[in-house]
């Protein structure tokens, strides 16, 4: 059953429309949006769908059609922070950010379904936001723009929900385009789209989701976050974006923490990857990322020390099988790795990974490509 039929059996009436806004997979620039850095996120084809009606008495209500339970019933004038913790709280606090911001949003009915899947890294609850966040912004004929929109859903996340991500995973859904990846610069939200056509060049990327999440994930991104701003105050910059990669080594060699140090490295170099990858991008070589994308995994490895024996064996894996490279993508411990591969070495790649987690007793990963789609729009 569709969003729009769901809705309908729900709610006995029809929708006033249907919008859809994708997840992410992140090209390169890990733990780098934070420190005001830059990021390469693409959109993919996988998405969170909601139909919505306004309403005007101050009732919303939400439901999705992946999650068992009965419709969540709220008020929007009693929705305050930290006090839900479902996931309903998603698309709660973006009405509870749009309303902070000024906007007269008086009520809603909700109901979602999504194909991003969740716990892999891939910003499902980016998608849950950014999709009500335009849906209302259409309905309320608000007038915001993608990357405003972003904000609002950031801020949602942090001060509604209480993760502390960065801008980067909502400005992915709102605003990347087809057949490109974003170049963000996270100091001023100012976005380029860079070509990124893999199939003219007989060339894929593939997702893989290791399916596992480890709990050592959990207060590591709190803890390399304060990190890297020790080193920030350390080195008498505002972030660690103001540390020029040509002046690296002299930075590091003023650090006494190992710890902080290796944080320090990890942004400062994953910056300059970003960089590079733009460069190549820019030049037709797409091949050429290759090796980047696997430079950058041993950073994530090695320095900043949130990959895990399953992202590590992917990376491995796919590289002695023949990939152009990779690198594990998200905030680390489990979720996904990305694999540049060409399109004639897909089945080889993807067979060698999947047999490679067998024979180590792992549970055998999803595989699919992450093919650069469409950012968040109307669908009817």
């Amino acid at each position: 059953m569709g969003v729009r039929e769901g809705f309908e059996e729900l709610y006995g009436t029809a929708p006033e429309g249907v919008w859809a806004a994708p997840g992410r997979v992140n090209l390169i620039g890990e733990y780098t949006d934070f420190n005001e850095g830059f990021v390469m996120p693409l959109a993919l084809p996988h998405t969170a769908v909601a139909a919505v009606s306004r309403r005007t008495d101050g009732v919303l209500r939400l439901h999705s059609a992946d999650i068992e339970g009965p419709v969540v019933e709220l008020h929007v004038d009693e929705l305050a922070p930290l006090t839900n913790t479902s996931w309903a709280a998603y698309p709660a606090g973006v009405v509870w950010a749009l309303r902070e911001a000024g906007h007269a949003v008086t009520g809603a009915d909700v109901h979602l379904a999504s194909t991003v899947p969740t716990g892999a890294g891939l910003s499902s609850s980016a998608a849950l936001e950014v999709v009500t966040a335009l849906a209302l912004d259409d309905l309320y004929e608000l007038g915001l723009t993608g990357p405003e929109l972003a904000r609002l859903a950031q801020r949602a996340e942090n001060d509604f929900v209480g993760v502390p991500c960065g801008i980067m995973d909502q400005t992915a859904s709102a605003c990347c385009t087809e057949g490109h990846a974003l170049h963000l610069d996270c100091r001023d939200l100012s976005i380029r789209q860079v070509p990124f056509d893999l199939a003219s060049q007989g060339l894929e990327l593939l997702v893989v989701d290791t399916r596992v999440k480890h709990a050592l994930g959990d207060g590591a991104y709190a803890e390399r976050r304060e990190g890297c701003e020790e080193g920030a105050r350390q080195l008498g910059v505002s972030h660690l974006r103001d540390v020029a990669y040509e002046e690296l080594d002299a930075a590091l060699a003023r650090l006494s923490d190992e710890r902080v140090r290796r944080y320090v490295r990890h942004v400062v170099s994953d910056d300059h990857r970003v960089e590079r990858v733009i460069a190549l991008l820019d030049a037709g070589d797409v091949r050429a990322i290759g090796p980047v994308l696997t430079e950058g995994h041993a950073s994530l490895r090695d320095d900043l020390r949130i990959s895990c024996e399953e992202l590590d064996l992917v990376v491995a894996t796919a590289n002695a099988a023949g990939a152009l490279g990779a690198r594990m993508t998200g905030g680390g411990f489990g979720g996904s790795a990305i694999v540049l591969v060409e399109s004639a070495d897909v089945d080889t790649v993807t067979k060698a990974v999947t047999e490679a987690f067998g024979s180590a007793g792992y549970t055998a990963p999803r595989v699919f490509p992450a093919v650069p789609s469409a950012g968040a729009r109307r669908l009817s």
